[in-house]
């Protein structure tokens, strides 16, 4: 078996900082994917991926490469879906892990609020809850134990 790969989608990730630390610890390598306004890491175990500007570059750039045995941090649900269906795992930022089961419901609720918003566009209020400390704890302890699957 290969040694997992990390994937970031880094356009408004808040826990990249966390994951690195992660990897490290697991001494997984990270490959931290976004359509630029990030500075390139330093560090040994992590490759700073800059896709062309366009809907979705990094979702395709990251579905493109994952495959069963890597990890995914996303807030994106058709990508984790994506990242789901190559036999990987996908994590939100809050360490909430997307599964199968769970995965199918998150794309509808994800339409159902698309549909809200167009039909009431200053009705449908911003966005969801403020990333809070509680969810960077979640998603610390949630990405271990992915990588510890993941490393079988």
């Amino acid at each position: 078996m290969t040694a997992p790969i990390l994937y970031v989608d880094a356009d408004a990730c808040p826990v990249k900082a966390e994951a690195l630390r992660v990897a490290e610890r697991h001494g997984v390598s990270v490959r931290i994917v976004s359509n630029g306004g990030i500075r390139p890491s330093p560090h040994p175990l992590v490759q700073t991926v800059i896709v062309p500007e366009g809907p979705d570059a990094a979702d395709d750039w990251i579905a493109e490469r994952i495959g069963p045995g890597d990890v995914c941090v996303t807030g994106d649900i058709p990508l984790a879906k994506r990242c789901l269906d190559a036999g990987a795992q996908a994590l939100r930022h809050d360490g909430e892990a997307f599964t199968p089961s769970n995965i199918g419901h998150a794309l509808a609720m994800r339409e159902l609020m698309a549909d809200l918003r167009s039909a009431a566009p200053l009705a449908a209020g911003g966005g969801g809850r403020p990333f809070a400390k509680a969810d960077r704890s979640r998603f610390l302890e949630a990405l271990d134990r992915a990588l510890r699957k993941a490393r079988g």
